[in-house]
């Protein structure tokens, strides 16, 4: 790992992932988690002080990056719930078959180079009756804002930390077996328009939502 990766990469992340209008969506999604919580991309735990301790056992916050892990030692440090760190990347999630209440991915799933296998991983982790709860940047709706993030997208990457700017998030979700419940998408305020496309919401694995509905 470059200097630039294990020591500035993650001082920008931080940074880029703790403007207002994203500390404002983390506000709204994280006091959903419920249970045991996997966050995958903990990053620099920017999301702790934002879960209920009488609605969470635990975090299992999965974070590759040791750069991003010495930064979040602070927020780890006075977080109001219980976190053990994995430190494996997203395709590799070390615990058991429907161990866990809530997956949460908060600006993630951009980066993870196999997101296919990973969100795989996720399901499998998942309880029967566990939500996914997602709030991702990601491919606009506007072709002329798409054609730029298709264009910037391969000087981004590099520079960004592997971040994609055009992934369709809903798309990549449901196509690893989840069904998106409900979700809501918009332009941040005060971002570029092509990396400032947000998806937000709730999805549950096929298999119980289909359980759902029997029993309805």
């Amino acid at each position: 790992m470059s200097l630039y990766e294990s020591h500035v990469l993650p001082h920008l992340i931080n940074c880029a992932c703790s403007i207002g209008p994203i500390m404002k969506l983390r506000q709204q999604v994280v006091p959903q988690c419920r249970g045991t919580v996997l966050e995958v991309g903990m990053g620099s735990g920017v999301n702790l002080p934002y879960y209920h301790p009488d609605r969470v056992d635990r975090v299992w916050g999965l974070e590759p990056s040791e750069g991003m892990r010495r930064i979040a030692a602070e927020n780890v440090a006075r977080a109001p719930v219980d976190v053990q760190w994995l430190d494996l990347p997203g395709e590799r999630i070390p615990l058991a078959d429907n161990s866990v209440d809530t997956v949460l991915l908060t600006f993630t799933l951009c980066t993870i180079p196999d997101w296919h296998r990973a969100l795989h991983q996720m399901a499998r982790v998942l309880k029967p009756d566990g939500q996914l709860l997602f709030c991702e940047h990601g491919r606009a709706p506007d072709p002329g804002v798409r054609r730029w993030q298709d264009r910037i997208n391969p000087l981004w990457m590099p520079i960004a930390g592997g971040c994609h700017l055009n992934r369709p998030i809903n798309r990549l979700i449901e196509q690893a077996g989840f069904r998106i419940e409900r979700m809501n998408t918009q332009y941040l305020k005060k971002a570029p328009r092509i990396a400032g496309y947000v998806y937000d919401g709730v999805a549950v694995t096929c298999q119980d939502r289909d359980a759902r509905q029997k029993e309805r």
